[in-house]
């Protein structure tokens, strides 16, 4: 797989736990996996970040984590009051591209929405994708609203020449209520790419152990799980 940019229509939809699930796939099929995470921000240098989340539901794994901010904002606007520079499109490339000569999957997890400013030359992670020419897997919510976030979402990718891997929902309800059902019929025509995997709620909850074993079910044979897309979604009509 090579390259892959996971990003978000937004900020706290799961993107981390997909990552996890991504590294876990792909560590149970032998491969080596690092993860780059350009800016971490709302965590102090003493707590744990992302990747430690990643590394403790998918396995352990190679981190690599570029900028940190401690104040909870858009990364160009937290490393500008923390009075640094923020960390452009280039570098984060620049350190993908040092891993990927070494590992078989490295996996780039944003920091909220493609769009999110990094630094103050307006540089994104769709900046860093198209430098990367590594397609983009985007993360949604379920439910209400998501349908608009993803075509805005695919409209930025195409506008920009980026290939978007497909879709998948960072956390699906045990109980799903209509809205929900009707999206995941209607994402893929919206993002103009495939569905390929949903995340139970909670599954961040799970014993590491757990979360392994199960990852596989979530996620779409083209991300290496066996997730079914056809059974999915006809549960949801």
């Amino acid at each position: 797989m090579g390259i892959i940019v996971v990003s978000g229509t937004g900020t706290e939809i799961g993107k981390t736990v997909v990552t996890a699930a991504l590294v876990a796939v792909a560590r149970a099929r032998g491969q080596r996996v690092a993860v780059v995470k350009p800016v971490q921000t709302g965590v102090s240098a003493s707590e744990p970040g992302d990747l430690d989340e990643v590394s403790r539901l998918g396995g352990g794994v190679r981190g690599v984590e570029l900028a940190r901010y401690s104040e909870p904002l858009a990364p160009a606007t937290a490393a500008r009051r923390a009075g640094v520079a923020g960390v452009g499109p280039a570098e984060t490339a620049a350190a993908v591209k040092r891993l990927a000569d070494e590992y078989d999957l490295v996996l780039v997890e944003g920091a909220g929405g493609l769009l999110v400013r990094f630094d103050e030359d307006g540089g994104t992670l769709a900046d860093a994708a198209r430098l990367l020419a590594a397609p983009v897997l985007v993360v949604a919510p379920a439910g209400l609203g998501t349908l608009n976030s993803v075509a805005l979402t695919a409209e930025a990718l195409t506008a920009r020449g980026i290939a978007q891997l497909g879709v998948v929902v960072g956390s699906w309800p045990h109980r799903p209520d209509l809205a929900a059902r009707c999206n995941a019929l209607d994402l893929p025509q919206v993002a103009g790419a495939p569905l390929l995997g949903a995340v139970p709620e909670r599954a961040g909850q799970l014993r590491p152990v757990d979360f392994r074993a199960q990852a596989a079910r979530w996620l779409a044979p083209r991300l290496g799980g066996v997730w079914d897309e056809g059974a999915f979604t006809r549960t949801a009509e």
